[in-house]
């Protein structure tokens, strides 16, 4: 093979690896969930956006589109899916899907706290941050037993934290767990 036949074909697996790579990043990011509020556009077609809130069955209701169940995906995947389901009434139609706002990105706390209730995470969030700011606790509020509630039914699992090794500079994996959309925590 010459030199320029290898350079091509050095070009060619770099633009697929770019491809591959783009593909795969359809999946990362932020997956939708119920009460997210999206703001929805078609290009040249302004009789179409919509800012629509997620309802809590994970679907949204698109013109044109009908029901469209979009919990547990990304704004990419949202927009290729509204795409698909618009091409069947519009050339090509170029579709934009953007978050206006993660209502439906919340945790609870509940229990012996001054500030409980839900709370939006903005960013992934751990537990040693929403401890931070739900407030004083109660003074009889039992710190080494926290715990938090995680999944539903049959998959619902209980997790302890203890306030005190926070405080005292132990456990930091427990400190640092990531809490996930629903989860409650518990201050007893």
């Amino acid at each position: 093979m010459s030199r320029l036949t290898l350079l091509l074909v050095a070009a060619f697996m770099q633009v697929v690896a770019l491809a591959a790579s783009a593909n795969a990043d359809d999946t990362d990011g932020y997956k939708l969930l119920p009460g997210d509020q999206l703001q929805i556009s078609v290009w040249r077609e302004e009789i179409l956006d919509r800012e629509l809130t997620i309802l809590p069955d994970g679907n949204i209701t698109f013109p044109l589109a009908g029901r469209v169940h979009v919990q547990g995906l990304t704004t990419p995947q949202v927009e290729a899916l509204l795409v698909e389901k618009l091409s069947d009434y519009l050339a090509e139609p170029v579709v934009t899907v953007s978050v206006s706002a993660v209502t439906g990105n919340r945790v609870f706390v509940v229990g012996k706290a001054a500030g409980t209730g839900p709370f939006i995470m903005s960013a992934p969030t751990t537990i040693s941050q929403i401890l931070s700011v739900v407030g004083a606790f109660d003074r009889f509020a039992e710190l080494d037993e926290i715990k938090v509630l995680r999944g539903q039914g049959a998959t619902a699992e209980y997790i302890s934290f203890d306030y005190d090794d926070l405080v005292d500079g132990k456990n930091a994996e427990k400190a640092t767990m990531l809490l996930q959309p629903g989860d409650v925590i518990i201050i007893p």
